[in-house]
C-alpha cells in the first residue's frame, strides 16, 4: 500500500485556504487498474459557496472588502475600477503604491488615463506648495525617514475629479519603513470615513494596505497585533502583511499604539534603519544623527542640577574634560543576556550559577550615533570614538554590531566605556514663550 498526494485541482480554480488538512489517495498497487481509495475533504460547512465565491473574484475582479463602516480594502484594479468608472459609495482612496504618481496605474494597464489636479505633496521636514486647510504637522527630527523624501501626495482624482486621493509610497519589503507613514494615513482614513467612504489598496491588497489597517484597528480599537489580524481576516481571509511589517506593527502596540520618537522601542527600530541604510551603500545624512548635548541650542540650555525650576536629566561626561558626550535620551536599551556563559560555554565558573545577582552590570552604554562622532559622518564602517574636545576615547562603534559584556550583540553598536565616562545629573531649563 502507498500513499500519495491528490493532483492539485484545476486551474480554473482560485487556491482554497492554507489551513485545509492535506487530501490524500491510498491506492492498491496490485490492482493498478483500480483506484481503492477515499477522498478525504474535510474544509468547513460553507466550503462549496467560499470556492464559487472565490471564482466569481478571480474572474470578474471584484475583491474589494468593507472592513468597517466607510472603510473597504481592496487592489489596485478595484482602485482602477473606482478611478476610471465613479463610485456610489467611495468618496476617497488610500494608495499605498511603491510609487505616489497616477502614473503607476497606466505603467500597470496600459492606454488607462486617469485625470488628477494635484492639492499638495508633503515632504520629510517640510509640505510643498499649494497648502490645504487641514495639513498635518509633523515632527521630523528624529523620525528614521531620509530628509526631503515624499512622505505623501494629495490630488483630486477621478471621473469629474470627484475623488480625493492621498498617495504613500512604500514598497512590499520586509526592511520598508512603515511606521513614520502611519500618522498621516491615520488622519486621512478619520477625515475620510467622516466625509464618505474610503477604499485603502496596494497591488495585491494582501500586505501593504492590510498593515495599514491593521495598525489603523489597533488604534482605534485598542486591540493587539495578532487579535487585528485576526479581525481583518474574518472579513478578508487573504490578507498576509509581510514579516517586517507585523514586527513594526508590535512595536506599535508595545508604544501605546502611537508613533513615539522619544520610546526606547523606536529607538532601537531607527537604529536598525539607519543600519539597514549603511548596509546599501547609502550616505548618512548629517541631519539623522543626533544632536550633539555637548553645544548650547536656541531650544534648551543644560546646566548642573539644581533646586530651581527644572527637569533632571543623566548625563554622561568625559572623565577627562567633563565635556557633556550624551544623555540618558541618546541611549539606546538593550536586553541583558547571560554574561561570561555568553562567551565560553564550557568555562566553569565559582559559586552558584543560578545567582543571577552576583552577575555584574554591563560595563558600557550604548548610545544612537550623535553629530559629535565625525568619523561616523565620515562614513567609517568602524574605529574609535573620541570626544571632540580633548580626544580622548571613550568608546568603539561598528555598524556590524558589537558584544556587549553582558553577552547581548547590539547592531549596529555606539559604545561608551563607562570607565571613561562620567554619570552626573544635569537640569534642562526649557525655552521662555512670551
Amino acid at each position: 500500500m502507498k500513499w500519495r498526494r491528490l493532483p492539485p485541482p484545476p486551474t480554473e480554480w482560485a487556491p482554497l485556504p492554507r489551513s485545509g488538512p492535506l487530501v490524500l489517495l491510498r491506492i492498491n498497487q496490485k490492482k493498478s487498474d483500480f483506484l481503492a481509495g477515499i477522498f478525504l475533504f474535510l474544509r468547513r460547512a460553507n466550503k462549496k459557496s467560499l470556492r464559487f465565491k472565490y471564482k466569481r473574484s478571480f474572474v470578474f475582479g471584484v475583491v474589494m472588502h468593507l472592513i468597517r463602516e466607510n472603510l473597504f480594502i481592496g487592489n489596485i484594479g478595484d482602485a482602477a475600477e473606482v478611478l476610471q468608472n465613479g463610485s456610489t459609495e467611495i468618496t476617497h482612496i488610500l494608495s499605498v503604491l511603491s510609487s505616489a504618481s497616477i502614473s503607476f496605474f497606466s505603467e500597470w494597464r496600459s492606454g488607462l488615463t486617469i485625470p488628477t489636479k494635484e492639492i499638495k505633496k508633503v515632504y520629510v521636514g517640510g509640505s510643498g506648495d499649494a497648502a490645504a486647510p487641514d495639513s498635518h504637522s509633523h515632527d521630523d527630527s528624529k523620525s528614521s525617514l531620509a530628509p526631503q523624501k515624499l512622505l505623501y501626495s494629495l490630488e483630486y482624482a477621478g471621473k469629474d475629479l470627484k475623488l480625493v486621493r492621498m498617495a504613500v509610497p512604500i514598497r512590499d519589503m520586509e526592511s520598508e519603513n512603515l511606521l513614520d507613514y502611519l500618522d498621516p494615513c491615520f488622519d486621512f482614513i478619520d477625515q475620510s470615513r467622516k466625509e464618505g467612504s474610503v477604499l485603502v489598496h496596494c497591488f495585491a491588497g494582501v500586505s501593504r494596505s492590510a498593515a495599514v489597517i491593521m495598525a489603523y484597528l489597533m488604534r482605534t480599537e485598542q486591540l493587539s497585533q495578532e487579535d487585528a489580524l485576526e479581525s481583518l481576516e474574518l472579513s478578508c481571509e487573504f490578507v498576509c502583511p509581510n514579516d517586517g511589517f507585523l514586527e513594526q506593527l508590535k512595536m506599535l502596540e508595545e508604544m501605546g499604539y502611537k508613533v513615539d520618537h522619544a520610546s526606547p522601542i523606536y529607538k532601537r527600530f531607527r537604529l536598525k534603519v539607519l543600519g539597514d541604510c549603511y548596509n546599501r551603500g547609502e550616505k548618512i545624512d548629517s541631519s539623522k544623527l543626533g544632536a550633539d548635548p555637548g553645544l548650547p541650542t536656541e531650544s534648551s540650555s543644560v546646566i548642573e542640577a539644581s533646586p530651581k525650576e527644572g527637569v533632571n536629566r543623566i548625563a554622561y561626561r568625559c572623565k577627562k574634560c567633563r565635556r557633556i558626550v550624551a544623555l540618558q535620551e541618546n541611549v539606546v536599551d538593550h536586553t541583558p543576556g547571560e554574561g561570561e556563559m555568553s562567551f565560553e560555554w564550557h568555562k566553569r565558573r565559582s559559586g552558584n550559577p543560578f545567582n543571577k545577582s552576583a552577575e555584574s552590570e554591563c560595563s558600557s552604554v550604548f548610545v544612537e550615533p550623535l553629530q559629535w562622532m565625525t568619523i561616523v559622518e565620515e562614513g567609517g564602517i568602524e574605529g574609535k570614538l573620541s570626544c571632540a574636545h580633548c580626544d580622548n576615547r571613550l568608546g568603539y562603534f561598528n555598524w556590524s554590531g558589537i558584544q556587549c559584556s553582558c553577552g547581548s550583540w547590539i547592531t549596529p553598536a555606539f559604545q561608551l566605556h563607562k570607565s571613561r565616562v562620567d554619570i552626573s545629573t544635569v537640569q534642562y531649563h526649557p525655552p521662555y514663550i512670551p
